[in-house]
């Protein structure tokens, strides 16, 4: 059997306010929540685990996420409505706009503790 993913673990200053970023814009499921870990399930039985690590800064990193096309409006919405700032490059070089790359749309955001945030309708490969 290939590999699947099945979990990953993502710094929050605030495991509770990064899960509950994370549920709404990618309309995911709460999930059994252990020890340190806020859990959220998303597609394909992925875990979301948000944990507060005893460090004061938090390393950035990318998570990127591929949606359908309604789903793309309704989180778009939320950005729109709840003020996020996104751009539709990573570098925020366009901010306010949304990309047509690879034969859909994208977008790019920050979530509560600094990581880089992208949604996609279509994948890369």
């Amino acid at each position: 059997m290939p590999a699947q993913f099945n979990h990953t673990i993502i710094a929050a200053r605030d495991a509770a306010e990064s899960a509950r970023f994370h549920r709404d814009i990618l309309e995911a499921e709460d999930a059994p929540s252990w020890g340190v870990f806020t859990n959220l399930l998303i597609g394909h039985g992925v875990l979301l685990q948000f944990a507060e690590p005893p460090v004061e800064h938090i390393q950035m990193q990318h998570y990127a996420f591929l949606v359908d096309e309604d789903h793309f409006d309704r989180a778009y919405r939320l950005l729109v409505d709840r003020d996020i700032a996104h751009s539709a490059d990573p570098f925020g070089e366009q901010p306010g706009q949304i990309n047509h790359g690879h034969g859909g749309r994208g977008v790019y955001f920050h979530d509560p503790a600094g990581h880089g945030i992208e949604l996609l309708t279509s994948p890369y490969v």
